[in-house]
């Protein structure tokens, strides 16, 4: 039996899921909304292209708690993470070349540079405070 490609993800399950994979991509959607419609069988299309990409869904409807939680404003709205850090977040649907070019330049990222830059946000953040 294959793998779904794709995963419904809950507030419970976020976190953990966050930690277990090192790329995670998010699909803030809802029922009602038409471009979510459109955008969901080319993120299930995309993510059969990536087996080593986590694609996640979160049915902002089902899940108001988790979408609070990321300030979804607009939906549908893609968040990409890599280990654990937010590395891309935009609303509006995209289409096959654009999510790939995402998942590319996730990829491709230094991620000792933006791990080094997280830090010194970090300190930048409580320095302030």
């Amino acid at each position: 039996m294959a793998a779904m490609a794709t995963k419904d993800l809950t507030t419970a399950e976020f976190q953990q899921t966050l930690e277990d994979n090192d790329i995670l991509l998010i699909d803030f959607w809802a029922d009602w909304c038409g471009p979510c419609k459109q955008f969901a069988p080319i993120y299930e299309e995309v993510s059969e292209q990536h087996p080593e990409v986590t694609f996640a869904k979160v049915d902002t409807e089902a899940e108001q708690e988790l979408a609070a939680a990321a300030n979804i404003s607009s939906i549908p709205t893609l968040m990409a993470f890599r280990e654990k850090v937010l590395v891309f977040s935009q609303p509006g649907a995209l289409n096959a070349d654009q999510l790939n070019e995402v998942i590319t330049a996730v990829k491709g990222l230094d991620m000792g540079e933006v791990h080094k830059q997280v830090a010194e946000q970090d300190q930048g953040d409580s320095q302030e405070s």
